[in-house]
């Protein structure tokens, strides 16, 4: 059982009989707003302290004792996760029962569209709770009205990818592997009308797939490659490639137990790869889609692949495995391969891949790698502006000397410090060169790592989206018809 889009969202068409204005104040704006209070409700503002600052709240009550609204700061610039804030403020200041009979809804006419649709998406974000494995009755969420200039659409595409690509990461494995994944893949391409196939078990190996089959042939749950087209022959061709690794023992050199805890989520590239996917079709953004998710679990079992074990890849380069904890590049190899034969315009693959990423950026932020720095540069500078950021890393050449083998062409793991560039540096030896083209496609990889640690208004700890938005907005940005290039 994996879970689709959470629904239905936190939205209302109109108001209900209760109703509270939730009202977003800077500096400025909290002067005029106190200027035209009444006098009780400029002496609780007083009597809180309130200033307006990012991340603060304040319930207003009225002369009966209701609440009267809420207000929150706003960042400068305004920041997608200002109405979270606002968001568990109402949660707080209401019973079930009352929520049940209230609405909420931004006041004022000052935003701009664009404002709009980051406090209702801050909104939804806030509203998030896996509760899917829990036998309590689901918490009643504060439900707010639709502004007039919100973008419905694009926020509730926005949405739905977020949340359900939290969804998958954090559903257990034995409730998401590779057929789950693939069942997952099948709704989204009805959904949107795109064509889908499927390459599983030992049809791999027919198909020349062995380093996907080698990972995935220890597991009873059996290995595939996922494949959904969607768009017009004219358009350009983009291809998205995710890291599926339903879940990772790190097989024979297995993880140690607090390491292996959450690696349920290692199918976090392939959960960002199908739901930008969702976000391109729903949104119509004017490309050619294709979409590889080499979806597998690395087990353990008398088959296992093993330390040494040399593996011919699709391209032709014989792989050394030194480490089967560095399974995820094995799989990508074949599919960046396979991805590349077709000559699109940009691949761009994402995949929980590395700790080395997370030592040299933390959490939030995904390593990215790319074989055009104009890309690159494009991407990283957009992504800070979708509150998304990625961050360019080298893709230093000399390193190469590190994946050097003297039994194959290639080692999978360097086993050094570092391991985020030599893993970029062994997938990009797997694009190939067009018979058209004769040349190989531009490249973005990235590292991610799909989890939230700690919690945070509108980021819970669990599954998180990590460059999603940013790539979606950088697409958008260069791709569409109607959206105003930087």
């Amino acid at each position: 059982m994996t879970h689709s889009f959470q629904s239905p969202l936190p939205f209302l068409g109109k108001k209900r009989e209760n109703h509270i204005d939730v009202v977003g104040l800077n500096d400025k704006s909290l002067k005029a707003y106190i200027k035209a209070a009444k006098p009780a409700i400029k002496k609780q503002i007083e009597n809180a302290g309130f200033e307006a600052k990012p991340k603060t709240t304040l319930v207003l009550s009225g002369e009966n004792g209701d609440v009267h609204a809420i207000l929150f700061g706003l960042s400068t610039p305004m920041s997608l996760y200002d109405s979270a804030h606002a968001y568990n403020a109402a949660k707080s200041a209401l019973s079930a029962k009352a929520l049940k009979a209230t609405s909420f809804g931004l006041s004022g006419d000052d935003f701009s569209a664009e404002e709009l649709n980051k406090l209702h998406t801050g909104w939804g974000l806030g509203s998030y709770k896996f509760d899917f494995y829990s036998e309590k009755e689901r918490e009643e969420r504060p439900a707010l009205t639709w502004h007039s200039k919100a973008d419905k659409k694009r926020v509730q595409s926005t949405l739905d990818a977020v949340l359900t690509l939290k969804n998958l990461v954090n559903t257990p494995a034995n409730d998401c592997g590779p057929e789950e994944l693939e069942s997952f893949a099948r709704t989204l391409a009805k959904t949107h009308e795109a064509k889908i196939s499927v390459i599983k078990d030992e049809k791999l190996q027919e198909k020349n797939f062995p380093l996907i089959y080698t990972v995935g042939k220890a597991s009873p749950r059996r290995p595939r490659l996922i494949e959904l087209n969607w768009g017009k022959a004219g358009d350009p061709k983009i291809t998205l490639v995710g890291k599926g690794v339903a879940f990772d023992t790190g097989g024979l050199d297995i993880k140690p137990s607090q390491f292996m805890r959450h690696m349920k989520k290692d199918m976090g590239g392939a959960a960002h790869a199908l739901n930008l996917a969702h976000m391109i079709m729903a949104l119509g953004l004017p490309l050619r889609l294709r979409v590889l998710i080499a979806a597998v679990e690395n087990a353990i079992d008398g088959n296992a692949f093993r330390p040494g074990d040399v593996i011919k890849s699709r391209k032709g380069t014989y792989v050394e495995n030194t480490n089967t904890d560095a399974e995820g590049r094995l799989i990508l190899a074949d599919t960046l391969t396979y991805a590349a034969e077709s000559e699109p315009d940009l691949i761009i693959d994402y995949a929980t891949l590395t700790g080395s990423a997370r030592a040299a950026l933390g959490p939030d932020i995904p390593g990215m790698f790319s074989n055009n720095e104009d890309i690159a540069r494009a991407l990283q500078d957009i992504s800070f502006e979708a509150e998304d950021p990625v961050w360019n890393m080298p893709l230093y050449q000399n390193y190469h000397k590190h994946l050097s083998s003297s039994a194959a062409d290639i080692v999978n793991s360097a086993g050094l410090p570092g391991d985020l560039i030599y893993s970029a540096l062994f997938l990009e030896s797997f694009l190939v060169e067009g018979k058209t083209s004769k040349k190989r496609p531009d490249w973005v990889h990235l590292d991610c790592y799909a989890w939230e640690q700690t919690g945070r208004p509108g980021r819970p700890a669990g599954g998180a989206d990590t460059g999603m938005r940013a790539v979606f907005a950088f697409l958008e940005n260069k791709y569409s018809k109607t959206k105003k290039k930087k």
